[in-house]
């Protein structure tokens, strides 16, 4: 059932920021220091039995030079350097088996699939680990892992990863450089909107029922998980709530939103109680590139599924001139 704001009010709503005074400084400090203990990426070929998409095992070097996993697939049949998807996965979720990630190489574009930090056993597997973990207190799950200290938290990790992971993809000599898209959803969602900020020669984001946006206001209208995590941590740890969300400030999705100028097609579903439209529309509104938004009306977190994954293909190739093909 709808229970945020009516879909009039929703496309107006354009919340003040809140945004510390250093976001830009500590963000550009952040990732020169992960470019400072950078590693050559390594393209290992994977049989994965699949007679039309070339497989990649990937290891790049993320925040603080860690190793990070993610799947390059790309399509056999198109020779040449290709556009590229790099995708970010849903909350809990990793990169899982790449049988389950056919659809931009079945496109034909190349398609880099990052692996979340420490996630990976809710519904895919994941096989990175996040070793600088502070192992303070927190609410199971991953939300609250550091939260009182912006450069303890872990979305710093992942989010340096996430631009990484575009740097990564740019080297392989199949990828256009010039063509590269960030992807997600939900989760992936939120994290497409930080690369989308922080690297700013991404060609394209296609940002799907977004998580970690307006968290204030997400804590406030929907007791649902993952949000639940940090109300959960608030009404244990009373005496750290303003600390909680000075943090969480540097993560903010509408604040990266503001920022980001590449060509944008977001996706929100009016009943969805994990992600409240409020919260995805006070990104896009925001969101200071070209834009569009498809509104699934009677959808929740699934928002439009397949349907949306369509959208998006004719989006992009919409915006590379119908040409996929190599560059």
């Amino acid at each position: 059932m709808l229970f945020d704001l009516p879909l009039d009010r929703l496309r107006e709503y354009r919340p003040e920021r809140d945004e510390p005074a250093d976001f830009d400084e500590f963000w550009t400090a952040t990732l020169e220091e992960a470019r400072a203990l950078r590693t050559p990426p390594s393209f290992e070929p994977y049989d994965a039995g699949l007679a039309t998409v070339e497989v990649f095992d990937v290891t790049f070097s993320g925040f603080g030079g860690h190793p990070i996993k993610a799947w390059l697939l790309l399509p056999r049949h198109i020779e040449g350097r290709l556009p590229c998807v790099v995708e970010y996965i849903g909350y809990n979720g990793g990169r899982g088996l790449p049988h389950e990630w056919l659809t931009w190489s079945a496109a034909g574009y190349a398609h880099l699939v990052m692996d979340t930090r420490g996630q990976g056993s809710g519904w895919l597997s994941g096989d990175t680990p996040d070793p600088d973990s502070d192992g303070s207190p927190q609410t199971p799950g991953f939300m609250t892992r550091g939260i009182l200290d912006p450069r303890r938290y872990y979305y710093r990790r992942v989010f340096t990863d996430a631009v990484r992971a575009v740097e990564t993809a740019r080297e392989h000599p199949r990828v256009d450089p010039d063509r590269v898209v960030v992807a997600g959803i939900s989760q992936g969602g939120g994290i497409t909107l930080a690369a989308a900020a922080l690297d700013r020669k991404v060609a394209a984001a296609l940002c799907d029922v977004p998580f970690l946006c307006h968290y204030r206001r997400a804590t406030e209208i929907t007791d649902e998980m993952p949000y639940g995590e940090i109300s959960q941590y608030c009404k244990i740890h009373r005496d750290h709530v303003d600390r909680v969300f000075d943090t969480l400030r540097y993560f903010d999705g509408v604040n990266f939103a503001a920022r980001a100028t590449a060509p944008a097609l977001f996706s929100v579903a009016l009943m969805d109680a994990i992600c409240p439209p409020s919260t995805v529309f006070a990104a896009y509104n925001h969101y200071a590139g070209e834009k569009s938004i498809e509104v699934w009306r009677y959808n929740g977190h699934e928002g439009g599924a397949g349907f949306q994954r369509a959208v998006q293909i004719r989006f992009l190739a919409k915006l590379f001139g119908g040409e996929v093909s190599a560059g």
